[in-house]
C-alpha cells in the first residue's frame, strides 16, 4: 500500500532563494519522495523581486495567496502583467518570467511544478534590477 505523507509547517523543506523570493518546499523528492510533482510556498518581500529565469524542464502553476505585484514575461520580459490574491498562473516550462512585489506587503504565491527537481536557467541581464 503507498503511504500519504503528510508535511506540517514548520517542517518545509528550505530551497534555493531567487533574488529575493524565499521559497519553501511542502512537497518534494526530500520531503514526501514525490516523482511527478512539487509545491511549495515562495515569499516575496515589498518592493523585491526573483532573477529573471526559466525552467527548462517543467510546467508551472502559480496561486496568488496574498499581496499584489506585477508578473514579467515575453521574450525580452516586456509584457508586465498586473498580479493580485486569488489570481493563478500558468508558466509553461521555457517561458521566461520575474515576479515583482509591487504592494505593501509581502507577495505570497503557491508554486506546483510536474517534477520534483527542477532545472532552472537565470537570465541576470533582463528584467528589473532594482528589486
Amino acid at each position: 500500500m503507498k503511504k500519504i505523507k503528510i508535511i506540517k509547517k514548520n517542517n518545509l523543506e528550505e530551497e534555493i532563494n531567487s533574488g529575493s523570493m524565499q521559497r519553501f518546499a511542502g512537497v518534494s523528492k526530500n520531503l514526501s519522495n514525490a516523482s511527478k510533482i512539487h509545491m511549495a510556498i515562495a515569499t516575496i518581500p515589498k518592493d523585491r523581486c526573483s532573477t529573471t529565469h526559466f525552467h527548462t524542464n517543467c510546467e508551472s502553476a502559480i496561486y496568488v495567496i496574498s499581496g499584489k505585484g506585477l508578473f514579467l514575461h515575453g521574450e525580452r520580459l516586456e509584457i508586465e502583467a498586473k498580479i493580485s490574491e486569488g489570481d493563478f498562473i500558468f508558466v509553461p516550462d521555457g517561458a521566461l518570467h520575474q515576479p515583482v512585489n509591487t504592494g505593501d506587503n509581502d507577495l505570497v504565491l503557491i508554486v506546483a511544478r510536474n517534477t520534483p527537481v527542477e532545472i532552472v536557467e537565470e537570465k541576470p541581464n533582463l528584467g528589473r534590477k532594482d528589486c
